[in-house]
């Protein structure tokens, strides 16, 4: 989905520029995903799990920049990507279709900054705009950072996945089930 370009100030006085996520970016998303998976244990990949190529990736944001009901964002800072988020639709059905789900990731070093709750805000403003009502996300149980910040966007814990994540480590994970009332 196109959408017009925001300007945030962050934290230590930097610009940020929340944009639509396109296929000039696929090169460094690649990066972004393999940097980011091992950044963190909390999200859905390994950084060797990530084996999109430059064209594919190109690919796939080209399409999705095309459709109107998913919409990627890239914050950039001094030119170059900080983290990315996304909000898709659940499903078509009737009794679904008004529910979206949100996936967000920065950099670490731009953690703390205020990129992720500007880039979820924004992210909900225009999901609201195509007409979804409540937006969805699962977060690990042990990320204590991230359900802050998805609590001080307005969302709510909604349920428990129980053992929904196996870690390399033999661990297994619960997820935190969480929603935003976007009406």
């Amino acid at each position: 989905m196109k959408f017009a370009e925001r300007r945030i100030t962050l934290k230590d006085g930097r610009t940020c520029i929340l944009r639509p996520n396109g296929p000039e970016y696929a090169e460094e998303m690649i990066a972004y995903m393999e940097k980011t998976a091992g950044e963190t244990e909390f999200l859905l990949r390994y950084p060797d799990e990530v084996s999109y190529t430059v064209e594919k990736e190109r690919e796939l944001l080209e399409n999705i920049l095309e459709d109107p009901y998913h919409i990627m964002m890239v914050a950039v800072v001094d030119g170059k990507p900080a983290g990315n988020g996304s909000v898709s639709g659940i499903g078509t059905k009737r009794k679904i279709r008004h529910r979206c789900s949100l996936a967000i990731a920065l950099y670490e070093e731009y953690w703390g900054l205020g990129i992720g709750s500007a880039m979820i805000d924004y992210l909900s403003e225009l999901a609201a705009g195509i007409g979804w009502t409540q937006l969805d996300l699962e977060v690990v149980a042990e990320n204590e950072r991230a359900q802050a910040l998805y609590k001080k966007c307005g969302f709510v814990e909604s349920g428990r996945r129980h053992n929904a994540l196996l870690f390399d480590d033999g661990t297994y994970h619960d997820e935190i089930l969480m929603y935003r009332d976007l009406t």
